[in-house]
């Protein structure tokens, strides 16, 4: 039997080789057949998931209460030492100086990263905005959030802190952080479906236990340090959180 991985569409274009090396990393400690598919979006993600044709995700933790409450999946573990963090940032020639200083009307660019976006949102509520006076410019990638605003289409961005910090210094100068998230709970979770829920001890004890020069190698691919386990109670904390800051 064949089961299939995915991983949110979110991640950096430049650790798409890094995630082909995992899933075969793990191929090898399992002994099982994975097939790796990347969706270009959350949407069509979504219909692989609801289709049935998803075993394993690196879930975006916006999706984790669908993927644990709705479709069965089991959390495994997460990067070590990490958490989704965004930036709300401007053109480094924005007359914008704080978020004080947006006004009705507002031009938001952003990808379709769902977590992102909400955090951005939340942080621009000292201004009174929301979603009914701002227009939003949805964007395949950051490099293209940060185009908008270098070309004067957008007023504000959202970016992914990662992300943003992983610009070349050219883009970075071009720009002009207004705040940061400061969350610390909310981050990506490797997650395992009914049909491999057999294997997700094994799984996690490899992920933990991964310590060799091939495993290290592993782990640099993807931009992470080490892995560390998520119990089921860890998880629910972070969708309450979520849910709590939907509202």
């Amino acid at each position: 039997m064949s089961y299939n991985f995915t991983v949110s569409p979110d991640f950096m274009p430049s650790y798409i080789s890094g995630w082909y090396i995992f899933n075969t990393w793990i191929q090898r400690q399992l002994n099982e057949k994975i097939h790796l598919e990347l969706y270009d979006s959350f949407e069509a993600q979504r219909e692989a998931i609801e289709s049935g044709k998803v075993d394993l995700i690196y879930a975006n933790p916006f999706d984790a209460a669908m993927l644990i409450r709705d479709k069965g999946f089991q959390v495994v573990a997460c990067p070590n030492a990490t958490s989704d963090e965004a930036v709300i940032a401007v053109s480094a020639e924005s007359s914008i100086l704080s978020i004080e200083d947006l006004k009705h009307g507002t031009r938001i660019a952003s990808t379709d990263a769902p977590d992102v976006h909400m955090m951005g949102m939340i942080m621009i509520e000292p201004a009174d905005l929301d979603r009914d006076n701002t227009t939003r410019h949805i964007c395949s990638s950051y490099v293209l959030v940060a185009k908008d605003l270098i070309t004067d289409k957008a007023d504000i961005g959202f970016f992914l802190k990662d992300a943003f910090e992983h610009f070349s210094e050219t883009t970075r100068k071009n720009l002009r952080v207004l705040v940061s998230s400061h969350i610390h709970i909310i981050h990506h979770q490797l997650m395992i479906g009914p049909r491999l829920a057999h294997l997700r001890e094994p799984l996690l004890n490899h992920l933990l236990e991964a310590k060799d020069a091939q495993a290290e190698e592993v782990l640099v691919s993807l931009g992470f340090k080490t892995w560390a386990k998520v119990d089921h109670e860890e998880a629910e904390f972070m969708i309450d959180l979520m849910d709590t800051l939907v509202k």
